[in-house]
């Protein structure tokens, strides 16, 4: 067998720990008597940046995703308004000369050109942009909207629409006048778009009934290529014919945040957007940089923009040790390395009474809760101290335990019997919130404080709640996400509390409910739960931005840690299950090497 050194070039190094070692080494850890390998995980991301002055739907946008311009759309009503972004944020500049929505757009933040529109009757109207202010010039050939472009001011390409009926009319723009050439294939409205006037590309739509036709430009006529995966409405970007990216739009199950990538040959499905939306603008230089921003979510217009970067590093999350009894709707305190899991239940026990410590390789029963119970909440900073509150005996109580790490005390009970409920803080300074109570009581919004002896009842949650996410301390906490009625259902709803009150605050990307949560206030992660089973979302202090998924999708979990190191286990994936998976918010993961003899 050939040497590491014969292989690659270098000696396997021997270190002691970690110190020093560099993403894509491979060293001898002397400290664990094991070889170890650093790699960096990479992927597709959207990221939430600083979002329009006008929210508005149906607009245009040209340029590239650090230097993008956005114009037109229907705030409501009918607006010209015209804006550009730097990288960071949009600034308001002079406006189109004709307001108008449902318009096309192409050329860059400084030389570009809009086309078509409607403002009560479809338009031909086409103005160029200089940089500073619009000029009207010639008019297209066919009067439309719904239609779309790419190019420049001086050689462009405008495709698709509706006037009076849907069209696959096709138009080049040589920085005067418009010309008729060969249609598309398949007539088609709010279409994707991308490319040049020589090499473009055409995709979904509307013809009417969503579409997933894709078709390739020469810069003489179209040719079908590879269907998109799902058939809708939607917006593009990209740079030519082999290079697109299809972005949110209109399906027919309602509004989407699909995102799929055309290499030239077939359309994958990536990472989505945070924010699903439809008749959203677009734009940007390649499908690996490119910008999204403006649409519906059907209400209303929104001002959201997101970047969207391929091949960056990216969180992840790695296998860790299997508990030893597997188990749902658990109560959890800790971090990521030093946890602690007690009580929920499994198939073969109703309700657990079993205690668990996590040091961040394997896990080890250590002595039981007094009462044996499911639905519960916990606090605690590590698997030394924590408290267990609330749950299910059956029966809903407001037991209280504390943990000394090595034996639960019974403490004084929550004012207000609850299970379901979501928990956060330390084992002498908890917050206790939401959950669901006795029958005829049913969701509540209680807020609790512990102080390290008993309960006291503060300000409810905006919003009553069961089955939600919770993370910070008892003076600044987060509460996220949940099931309520009525309505019934999950809530994407999240709520800020400063010590005294809740404030509401923006939504999670998705309405979720029984995931496991870790972080603070202010940096926050969620993870798993029914909408989907494997979805993570991270919180700033501002938003919610998607991450990469679970690799055991499960709902009813626990979840430990932080924004950037947390824990995730338990659960339910469709049985019950130990497995647990830990996060690294930025995607550096050292892994153990297993060797083999010759």
């Amino acid at each position: 067998m050939a040497t590491y050194k014969e292989s690659v070039g270098t000696a396997v190094r021997d270190i002691a720990g970690e110190d020093g070692v560099v993403t894509g080494q491979l060293w001898y850890d002397t400290d664990a008597n094991e070889y170890k390998y650093r790699q960096q995980f990479k992927g597709d991301a959207w990221s939430t940046q600083n979002s329009l002055n006008t929210a508005r739907a149906r607009l245009a946008g040209a340029g590239t995703y650090t230097a993008a311009l956005a114009f037109g759309g229907n705030a409501p009503p009918y607006t010209g308004a015209t804006e550009t972004y730097d990288g960071t944020s949009w600034t308001e500049v002079n406006d189109l000369n004709q307001a108008r929505e449902y318009l096309a757009g192409l050329g860059s933040q400084t030389a570009a050109i809009a086309a078509g529109g409607f403002l009560g009757d479809k338009t031909g109207n086409s103005e160029t942009w200089n940089g500073t202010s619009w000029t009207e010039g010639n008019n297209l050939n066919q009067n439309r909207y719904q239609l779309t472009g790419c190019g420049t001011t001086t050689a462009g390409l405008v495709f698709g629409g509706n006037g009076p009926t849907i069209t696959g009319k096709t138009e080049t723009y040589d920085g005067t006048s418009y010309t008729e050439v060969n249609d598309l294939n398949t007539a088609r409205r709010d279409l994707g778009g991308s490319g040049t006037q020589t090499s473009a590309l055409a995709y979904g739509g509307d013809t009417p009934g969503t579409t997933a036709a894709t078709e390739s430009w020469n810069g003489s006529s179209w040719t079908d290529v590879a269907d998109l995966n799902t058939a809708r409405r939607l917006a593009g970007a990209g740079t030519d014919n082999t290079n697109a990216l299809g972005i949110g739009g209109e399906t027919p199950g309602g509004v989407s945040a699909l995102t799929e990538l055309w290499n030239g040959s077939v359309w994958t499905e990536t990472t989505n957007l945070n924010t699903a939306r439809q008749e959203l603008g677009a734009t940007g230089a390649s499908n690996s940089l490119s910008l999204a921003f403006g649409g519906t979510l059907n209400p209303p217009a929104v001002a959201f923009t997101e970047e969207w970067n391929a091949n960056v590093a990216i969180g992840a999350w790695v296998t860790g040790g299997n508990m030893n009894t597997a188990k749902r709707l658990l109560g959890r305190a800790g971090t990521q390395t030093s946890t602690l899991a007690f009580g929920g239940e499994n198939p073969g026990t109703a309700f657990l009474s079993v205690t668990e410590s996590y040091n961040g390789t394997s896990w080890a029963e250590v002595n039981n809760l007094n009462t044996a119970r499911d639905q519960l909440a916990g606090a605690g900073a590590d698997n030394t101290s924590a408290l267990a509150f609330g749950g299910n005996t059956p029966g809903i109580t407001g037991v209280t335990e504390l943990w000394n790490g090595y034996t639960w005390t019974e403490v004084n009970d929550l004012n207000d019997n609850r299970r379901n409920l979501m928990g956060t803080g330390t084992a002498t300074a908890a917050l206790a919130f939401g959950g669901f109570g006795d029958p005829g009581v049913g969701y509540r919004a209680t807020t609790e404080q512990w102080n390290g002896t008993s309960w006291s009842e503060v300000a409810d949650l905006n919003t009553a709640r069961s089955n939600g996410g919770g993370v910070g301390t008892n003076t600044a906490a987060l509460c996220f996400g949940g099931f309520r009625d009525p309505p019934p259902g999950p809530i994407d709803f999240t709520e800020l509390w400063n010590g005294s009150s809740w404030t509401e605050v923006n939504d999670m990307t998705l309405a979720n409910n029984s995931m496991g949560g870790a972080g603070t206030n202010t940096a926050a992660l969620s993870f798993g739960g029914n909408s989907p089973a494997t979805s993570t979302q991270s919180w700033n202090g501002t938003n919610w931005s998607n991450e990469t998924g679970l690799s055991t999708g499960r709902s009813t979990l626990a979840g430990a840690g932080t924004q950037t190191l947390g824990l995730a286990f338990g659960g339910d994936t469709g049985s019950v299950t130990g497995a647990t998976e830990e996060w690294n918010g930025t995607g550096l993961v050292t892994t153990t090497v297993t060797t083999t003899s010759d």
